[in-house]
């Protein structure tokens, strides 16, 4: 594997280092990351990674920093344990609070049931933040589960709603306008002012949706408010 730098401001640079999204990507993408860490030390500002890039932000000459990524990434290899954390996070799917499951389900010829199983047996790699604070764009759900993004998104999302776009999911952390099919809400806090880190979610961590009913989605502090 060659990484491509690519300039994308006067003290950014962008490391391509995959041109399609794959699982298997965030191993090197994380290795990758702790070398940049380490090479640039204090004069790193901010390193971002994403499903096939890092971009890499620096007060350093761009010349100089283009020669730190060179060498800190000559002989790459991805690492062989995985160094994220395992969140288990409780979903009541239902289309009260996920108005796109039975539609989901009735595309895919699936029962909501199959559709709920099929989302939440499967471990999903957090491959980036973006859109808002703590969101985290996680995949790839399962192929019968892939849709679009809805044509009109709606003007706002309740904090807390599951999606899918195409084989991507997410867990809205906050309020906001949105897209994404919702097919369940989880009464968990994803992003937090007074938590170090700020997102509960971070690259190269695995998420495991744990189906729930609304009993204990409600005792979890979950909030039924109906999506707009």
């Amino acid at each position: 594997m060659t990484p491509r730098i690519e300039v994308v401001g006067i003290d950014c640079l962008m490391v391509r280092l995959f041109e399609r999204i794959e699982e298997a990507n965030m191993p090197w993408v994380l290795a990758a990351s702790q070398r940049l860490q380490a090479a640039f030390g204090a004069h790193l500002r901010d390193l971002v990674p994403s499903y096939t890039t890092l971009m890499v932000h620096f007060d350093l000459p761009p010349a100089d920093a283009r020669c730190l990524i060179v060498q800190a990434l000559e002989g790459l290899q991805p690492g062989t344990e995985n160094t994220g954390c395992l969140h288990e996070i409780p979903v009541w799917y239902h289309a009260s609070v996920g108005p796109e499951l039975p539609v989901l389900a009735r595309r895919a010829g699936l029962s909501e049931a199959e559709v709920v199983r099929l989302h939440s047996e499967r471990d999903y790699p957090v491959f980036a933040l973006g859109f808002a604070p703590g969101f985290a764009f996680m995949g790839l759900v399962d192929e019968r589960l892939a849709t679009p993004r809805l044509s009109t998104p709606r003007k706002q999302v309740a904090a807390g709603s599951v999606g899918i776009a195409e084989r991507q999911t997410a867990a809205y952390p906050a309020a906001s306008p949105g897209g994404w099919n919702l097919i369940g809400r989880t009464p968990v806090r994803l992003f937090d002012r007074e938590r170090d880190g700020y997102s509960l979610l971070q690259p190269g961590d695995r998420v495991r949706f744990v189906s729930v009913t609304r009993q204990a989605f409600l005792a979890l502090g979950g909030d039924e408010e109906a999506q707009e």
